[in-house]
């Protein structure tokens, strides 16, 4: 059964800045790192369990040719995305959120 993925507030804000920033580099990469996004979140939607456990009730979808990942938990009525977390950069930041 597919769950609805909802965003938090920081983590949209987060996915936007790297859309910006991939389009600066390249015009497309922008785009192609949203639709990289766009499969992840539809991939959490039809199997939510499917990805590891990072933290307590906190799972990680990585994106694929990009160095992210999608941070959510499972709530009963919906998925909530934490973190668009860069795998490089400050991993324990979106604690708290």
């Amino acid at each position: 059964m597919k769950k609805i993925v909802r965003f938090l507030l920081p983590a949209e804000l987060e996915m936007l800045d790297a859309a910006r920033f991939y389009e600066l580099q390249a015009t497309g990469l922008g785009g192609d790192f949203l639709n990289k996004i766009e499969q992840a979140i539809k991939d959490i939607s039809e199997d939510p369990e499917k990805w590891p456990t990072i933290h307590v009730q906190i799972r990680r979808r990585l994106i694929h040719r990009f160095p992210y990942a999608l941070l959510y938990r499972i709530d009963p009525d919906e998925v909530l995305i934490i973190a668009t977390m860069h795998l490089h950069r400050h991993p324990d930041y979106w604690i708290g959120r």
